[in-house]
C-alpha cells in the first residue's frame, strides 16, 4: 500500500525545502496513532533533531500538532478544520452512507477522487461487524489507470486517446470490476459518483478477496453512489 506521505517531499527547490520538510513532518505525525517523538520525526525525514524540533514547534504554534506530557507529538484541532475544508467537507458528508454500505455488505468500502494522474482515498470505511477485512490508509495514492477505482474515475472524464477498453465499458454500464490490479488476488468494484464540475471525479470502491461478495454487492454500491450523487451535487 502507498504511504500517504511523499518520500521525495524534502527534495524540492531550495526555496521550498523548509515547507516541504514541515509538511512531511505533519503527514508523519498525522498518520501515527500513538504520536511521534522529535527523534523519530528527525530520522524519518532525514534531518538533524534540532531542525525537526523547530518544524514541530512551528506546527504546534499553528495548532496542527500538539506535544503531550510523554514528549510525543500528535495531531491537533487545526487539522480537523483543514480537513473539513477539502472539497466542501466531502468526507464527512459521505461517511454515513459509506458506513451503512460497509456494514450491509461486510466488506471495506472507500471514497476516492481524481487528483492529477492519481486516485486518492479520502474515506476508507471498514465494517464494524466483521473481524478481518482488507483495508488501506486514507490519503493513499495510486496511478489513475490502475484498479477499479481509477477506471471509474477515468470513466467520469471525457474520453482520452489510448484509454483502456474497460474505461469506456465503465462509462457505458456505470460500474466496473477488476482483479489483482492494485493488490494481488483482490477484487475491486467501483461505481462513479455523478457530480457537477468543477468538483473532482469521484467514485465508491469496494474491495474483497471474494468475487461473490463483489458481484453480489454491485446493486448496493450503485444505490449508495446514487445517494451520494444527490448529496454532493
Amino acid at each position: 500500500m502507498t504511504d500517504p506521505g511523499n518520500a521525495n517531499a524534502g527534495s524540492g527547490a531550495p526555496g521550498s525545502q523548509t515547507l516541504a520538510r514541515g509538511l512531511n513532518a505533519l503527514q508523519l505525525v498525522a498518520a501515527s496513532p500513538t504520536g511521534l517523538t522529535v527523534a523519530q520525526v528527525a530520522q524519518d525525514i532525514g534531518v538533524h533533531r534540532t531542525i525537526a524540533y523547530r518544524l514541530l514547534t512551528t506546527l504546534a504554534q499553528f495548532r496542527f500538532v500538539t506535544k503531550g506530557e510523554d514528549g510525543r507529538y500528535r495531531s491537533a484541532a487545526a487539522l480537523a478544520v483543514l480537513g473539513a475544508s477539502f472539497d466542501n467537507n466531502v468526507r464527512q458528508l459521505c461517511v454515513p452512507t459509506l458506513r451503512a454500505l460497509a456494514d450491509e455488505l461486510g466488506t471495506t468500502v472507500s471514497l476516492l477522487v481524481a487528483e492529477g494522474d492519481q486516485q486518492v482515498a479520502v474515506a476508507v470505511i471498514v465494517p464494524t461487524n466483521v473481524f478481518y477485512q482488507l483495508s488501506f490508509h486514507e490519503g493513499s495514492r495510486y496511478p489513475l489507470d490502475r484498479g477499479a477505482a481509477g477506471i471509474a474515475l477515468l470513466a467520469s472524464m471525457p474520453p482520452r486517446p489510448g484509454e483502456r477498453d474497460l474505461v469506456n465499458q465503465a462509462r457505458q454500464q456505470g460500474w466496473v470490476i477488476t482483479h489483482g490490479e492494485i493488490e494481488p488476488n483482490t477484487y475491486g468494484l467501483a461505481v462513479p459518483v455523478r457530480r457537477t464540475p468543477p468538483s473532482p471525479p469521484t467514485c465508491i470502491n469496494l474491495i474483497s478477496h471474494r468475487e461473490d461478495v463483489v458481484i453480489e454487492g454491485r446493486d448496493a454500491v450503485i444505490k449508495a453512489a446514487n445517494e451520494l450523487s444527490a448529496i454532493l451535487r
